[in-house]
């Protein structure tokens, strides 16, 4: 491993340790040449996953995606990075789990607001205004509606 402050290839790992999601593993490690310490992170090699967008082309799976739509939905809302972390590694192994090499991007849209709605309405709605491409406040109104009829849902199974 390169050393990121003095690009020494010789360091000494210190402590290892499973991440809390049990799928990667973090690495304290000290360069041998300038003694600064530094973490890396080992991952366990997916398979390639492809997502299918809706005109049909093809582009390689990119977790970060996920996690920046989540972000800019709970942007100033009481949602922790923990919790939007769990939900995309939720959505990823889901996704990996199935055993397709090909997913739609449509498929990966739909886990990504039902994440949302268990997480957060207001950010279920923000990310739902942008991928079903809200026109008019009716859209909103019909969203909300929908979200009205899964709560009670819920209260009524409670």
């Amino acid at each position: 491993m390169r050393c990121p402050y003095c690009e020494h290839l010789e360091d000494k790992v210190i402590d290892s340790r499973l991440t809390e999601d049990g799928h990667s593993i973090r690495r304290r490690r000290e360069c041998e040449k300038c003694g600064r310490r530094f973490t890396t992170y080992e991952r366990f090699e997916e398979t390639l996953l492809m997502v299918v967008k809706k005109d049909r082309r093809r582009e390689k799976f990119d977790r970060s995606k996920i996690l920046n739509g989540f972000l800019r939905a709970c942007q100033k809302r009481p949602v922790s990075y923990e919790q939007i972390e769990q939900a995309v590694t939720g959505i990823e192994q889901t996704l990996r789990h199935r055993g397709d090499t090909e997913v739609s991007g449509q498929e990966i849209g739909e886990l990504v607001m039902k994440s949302l709605r268990d997480l957060d309405e207001v950010a279920y709605v923000r990310f739902a205004s942008v991928y079903k491409e809200f026109k008019d406040v009716s859209r909103f109104v019909e969203e909300l509606k929908v979200l009205e009829k899964f709560r009670r849902t819920l209260e009524q199974e409670e």
